[in-house]
């Protein structure tokens, strides 16, 4: 399939001097509902994914992280919402913990691949103050998870991301499931492949071969069960469980980008080519390979459309659907790039000529 590269041009229309604008009216931000740190956390995480970030994109990871420093708590955990301006004063004692466990994915990003060292060696303080973070709800966990990973990655014998990563893989195993329904909770909810995600992220750190395996099978279940003539039927807003209808709308961008993260991860682990493919086939869903045929993506804005209907979709393009798009056009070039890269045990082992 072949796709656009991550558009940054609307990502870009929705950040001000502030922060990411949360809403859109169409293309146009709603300056008058403010920000959310769990935004500025997905935007800060997707642009430093970029090889090569250019000026923008730079200004971009500079202003987000100062809006997380701003929203942080001495105790560990962060405002969420940011009132507009001029008064620009956070509408909450504290954001919940999916919102912290955003913020410590960010900060662990931004730790290993800040473009600045002095931007680097700040987060680094910041995550680990963040890293007595302790929740039940396993997105949260899982988003956590991500940011300790991150920093094992830079420092393999860090001790708090270490003492983190463990605590977060034992709640992230999670009740077990049945034969027929192996998902650890009793309907699919929000943002569902993040967990496997974060399983298989977790266990590659430690490493803890049963916790990647785990995650592995969550995510092949998952995949199958969200699959519908060959493109991905998300579970929508409202949830699914066995026995429900499918399709079933509205379904949610924010479901499209963490299954093709979790795909990318799956690739990125196990080197098998289905993974590749089916983070392929996420990113295809912005385009129209989803039940309604109807794209998401917007060529002209570089946006994303807000929910997918059965008669089509949203005309609001905001942030964090924008961000969906991104983040999973960047995996999709990813796994496709190293698809494409010369394999290290094709190279001839017979002595050149000399």
């Amino acid at each position: 399939m072949t796709l656009p590269g991550p558009p940054f041009e609307h990502l870009g229309r929705l950040t001000d001097s502030v922060g990411l604008v949360e809403h859109a009216s169409g293309a146009d931000p709603l300056r008058v509902h403010g920000y959310c740190t769990d935004d500025v956390a997905r935007a800060l995480v997707v642009v430093l994914r970029e090889p090569d970030p250019g000026e923008q994109l730079r200004r971009l990871e500079a202003l987000y992280f100062t809006f997380l420093v701003r929203a942080a708590l001495p105790d560990g955990r962060f405002h969420n919402r940011l009132s507009a301006a001029p008064e620009c004063l956070f509408l909450d004692e504290s954001g919940g913990d999916d919102t912290v466990g955003r913020a410590v994915w960010a900060l662990g990003a931004a730790a290993r691949r800040g473009t600045s060292p002095g931007l680097r060696r700040q987060a680094l303080r910041r995550f680990e103050r963040c890293a007595v973070f302790e929740s039940p709800f396993p997105r949260a966990n899982a988003a956590a998870a991500l940011g300790a990973a991150e920093v094992l990655e830079l420092d393999h014998d860090h001790r708090p991301a270490r003492a983190l990563a463990e605590r977060l893989a034992e709640r992230l195993r999670g009740p077990a499931g049945t034969d027929d329904w192996p998902w650890p909770e009793p309907r699919l909810a929000y943002e569902n492949a993040r967990i496997t995600e974060a399983q298989i992220a977790l266990g590659d750190a430690l490493p803890d071969a049963r916790l990647t395996e785990n995650g592995l099978a969550l995510l092949d279940w998952l995949v199958a069960i969200e699959t519908n003539d060959g493109h991905f039927s998300f579970t929508p807003a409202a949830g699914w469980t066995a026995g429900e209808p499918r399709p079933a709308f509205d379904q949610q961008p924010i479901e499209a980008g963490a299954m093709a993260d979790a795909c990318a991860r799956a690739y990125e682990v196990t080197g098998e080519a289905r993974w590749a493919d089916a983070c392929v086939r996420a990113a295809g869903w912005f385009l129209g390979a989803n039940d309604a045929a109807v794209p998401l993506y917007d060529p002209v804005t570089g946006g994303c459309r807000d929910g997918l209907g059965a008669r089509g979709a949203s005309a609001n393009e905001g942030a964090e659907s924008t961000l969906a798009l991104v983040s999973a056009l960047q995996q999709a070039r990813r796994v496709q790039t190293a698809r494409s890269a010369p394999r290290r045990d094709s190279a001839s082992t017979v002595a050149a000529p000399t």
